[in-house]
């Protein structure tokens, strides 16, 4: 059997082409780009770097532009993973209402010996202790155990995959 006739421009599961997908690398690396810039990195006019652009973010693959704040020059270097035990399902009203702390950056349910994970960064140990008594105080909450960072190597959104030009 000939392999050779397979046809390799077919598109990526995602639906999202090679060149939508080098957009958001690109975006993901660093946000502030012109669409002059981003349209020499991928070969396009800036109209049709800026139309992907829009569709992305129609589409909600782009889901916003944000500023990534360096912890300890803002006042918080202590970075902590605390995961939760609940009794039943996590997501209480006042797990959820955490989320409007300065501290709290992210929120996950998961599966394993913890029911959520939240990643957070704080001004000190002390402040800390303070979040997790809180969180501890919380009906349905039976423990945590926290983790503290201490270095970051890589922290980053996710990546589109960019396979070799040969066979997407």
């Amino acid at each position: 059997m000939k392999t050779n006739a397979i046809r390799h421009d077919r598109s990526h599961p995602s639906g999202l082409d090679r060149t939508d997908r080098k957009l958001l690398r690109l975006l993901a690396e660093r946000a502030d780009r012109s669409y002059a810039e981003l349209s020499k990195l991928v070969n396009l006019s800036p109209p049709a770097v800026h139309e992907r652009v829009k569709r992305l973010r129609r589409d909600g693959v782009i889901q916003g532009i944000v500023a990534k704040l360096d912890g300890e020059k803002i006042g918080c270097p202590l970075l902590a993973f605390i995961h939760v035990a609940t009794e039943g399902w996590g997501m209480t009203r006042p797990i959820l209402a955490l989320q409007e702390l300065a501290d709290v950056e992210e929120i996950h349910t998961v599966t394993g010996d913890t029911c959520l994970i939240l990643k957070v960064r704080s001004a000190s140990p002390a402040s800390l202790e303070k979040l997790l008594s809180r969180i501890q105080e919380i009906e349905g909450v039976r423990a945590t155990q926290s983790y503290v960072a201490l270095g970051t190597y890589l922290e980053r959104g996710p990546m589109p995959d960019l396979p070799d030009s040969s066979g997407e």
